[in-house]
């Protein structure tokens, strides 16, 4: 049996399935997939955001709490978790290799090859896809972009500011059609593997794609079937121009970078569909466990800003999309138990036959199945954040509450949601249920090893942690220089 794994990167649990808050997206594909799959309805990370969810991905092991304080020199961000794979331990790639498999990797998450990281162990053949977001792929002056960045920013533009579109712009300069764009690349290389390795079965294949991570910058009929006849600025990366919150725009201006986002799901929809033909061309479908992952979603405005943060652990930011589409197994089944991300690993070496131990998931087929009718009642969620705090803050969450708080100190902003009444977790009600809380940090401290706030090792080098980019940019125009 051959193991296929889709992970997309910033694609929000709520869009993909009929009856979601943003089912109205167009995701036929990704529809098609899961209607013939097992659908995890509570999975969740354990550790986000980005490279701490791969991390958990491929070892079955917890990335939360923080730990480690391997060198990270050069490397941006720097915040806890943000780190290589440790040595010792073995990932889903390489175990694989030993039973027999072929091991393939084509992304575009340009974090997994930065200095340091090593997320590339165990596969037979991997492939980078340059150019995502702030990639240092091409060079060039940011006069070569002057007239394209003025789409996307307020004007006079903030050159240092707006660094991570200017890298962005001189990566895509020379794009001209779809098959240009970094998630054709990625699900177009993945067909290629497929065709070159029909004789090389059993095969696992990880492809890995940053979108729909910002910058939303689909083909323009994308997000104009979603903003139809809208003749202003397109913010295609919201942070990096600046205007993360509502009080930044425009109601006008709100709608259209959601559809920018949902432009952006639809795109990447229609190339996870032109790769999953070619499976079913190749009659790879019977033979392959398909697995559908994101990593973590995007605040679109629901508690009055864009992007994703541990300021904001809701689910739209913490929730994660897991469907298994096993050719012998159930179609369109829904678990509705907690899973999480370090559960990944485990599941697909049980569905393999392979028994492995070394793990802090566990596999959740039984759930499938009926064996089990749950493997947890809570889940405990770390996310971390940039300076001055690297430790970030949590989330604990079961049926009824979600608690949140900050890891390393005491927080005054900490939160209390009770989920029955108030599922859109808009009212805070923590100084009402102080037991509640206190059940809460205690299932926080048994993750942590210690009481709260907590004291980690993790040491996050901030001096040795700007991109060259952002240095070359900061020396060229300084922090207030405009054009």
């Amino acid at each position: 049996m051959n193991l296929i794994c889709i992970c997309l990167d910033t694609f929000r649990f709520d869009i993909v399935g009929e009856g979601k808050n943003l089912s109205f997206v167009k995701t036929p594909n990704l529809d098609a997939l899961v209607s013939e799959s097992v659908v995890f309805d509570q999975a969740f990370g354990e550790g986000q955001p980005t490279l701490q969810m791969r991390r958990a991905f491929f070892t079955g092991r917890r990335s939360f709490p923080w730990r480690y304080t391997f060198d990270r020199r050069g490397v941006a961000p720097v915040i806890g978790g943000w780190h290589k794979i440790p040595p010792e331990q073995e990932t889903l790639a390489e175990i694989l290799l030993r039973h027999g498999y072929m091991t393939g990797l084509i992304s575009s998450t340009y974090h997994m090859f930065k200095p340091t990281m090593n997320f590339t162990r165990g596969f037979v053949n991997y492939e980078f896809i340059r150019g995502q977001e702030a990639d240092m792929w091409r060079g060039g002056s940011p006069k070569m972009v002057e007239a394209e960045i003025k789409k996307y920013v307020r004007q006079p533009v903030d050159w240092l500011r707006n660094w991570v579109l200017v890298q962005y712009l001189l990566n895509v300069r020379d794009r001209k059609v779809e098959e240009d764009y970094f998630c054709a690349q990625v699900f177009l290389r993945g067909e290629r593997w497929l065709e070159e390795n029909m004789e090389n079965q059993p095969f696992f294949l990880w492809l890995d794609s940053f979108d729909p991570h910002e910058p939303w910058d689909p083909p323009r009929r994308y997000a104009d079937h979603y903003c139809p006849n809208y003749r202003g600025i397109d913010f295609i990366h919201p942070t990096a121009s600046g205007v993360g919150s509502a009080s930044d725009t425009t109601p006008e201006e709100q709608e259209r970078i959601k559809a920018l986002y949902f432009g952006e799901v639809s795109f990447v929809d229609k190339w996870v569909g032109h790769f999953l033909m070619k499976v079913d061309e190749l009659g790879l479908r019977d033979d392959s466990i398909i697995m559908f992952l994101s990593d973590h979603g995007v605040q679109l405005l629901e508690h009055g800003r864009f992007g994703k943060d541990s300021r904001a652990l809701h689910p739209y930011n913490t929730q994660i999309n897991w469907a298994i589409r096993h050719p012998e197994g159930p179609k369109g089944k829904h678990v509705k138990a907690f899973v999480q991300s370090h559960d990944v690993m485990p599941t697909a070496l049980s569905l393999l036959g392979i028994n492995y131990s070394l793990v802090d998931g566990e596999n959740v087929w039984p759930l499938v199945i009926g064996e089990r009718e749950r493997i947890r009642d809570h889940v405990v969620i770390g996310w971390a954040s940039g300076p001055p705090a690297p430790w970030g803050r949590a989330s604990v969450r079961d049926e009824e509450w979600n608690y949140v708080t900050a890891i390393d100190r005491d927080d005054p902003n900490a939160e209390l949601y009770h989920l029955p009444s108030d599922p859109e977790e808009q009212d805070n009600v923590i100084s009402d249920y102080p037991d509640v809380v206190a059940k809460q940090r205690a299932r926080l401290e048994a993750v942590l090893g210690q009481p709260l706030p907590a004291t980690l090792v993790e040491v996050c080098d901030w001096e040795h942690a700007w991109y060259p980019f952002y240095l070359f940019m900061k020396n060229r125009y300084g922090s207030s220089a405009q054009r």
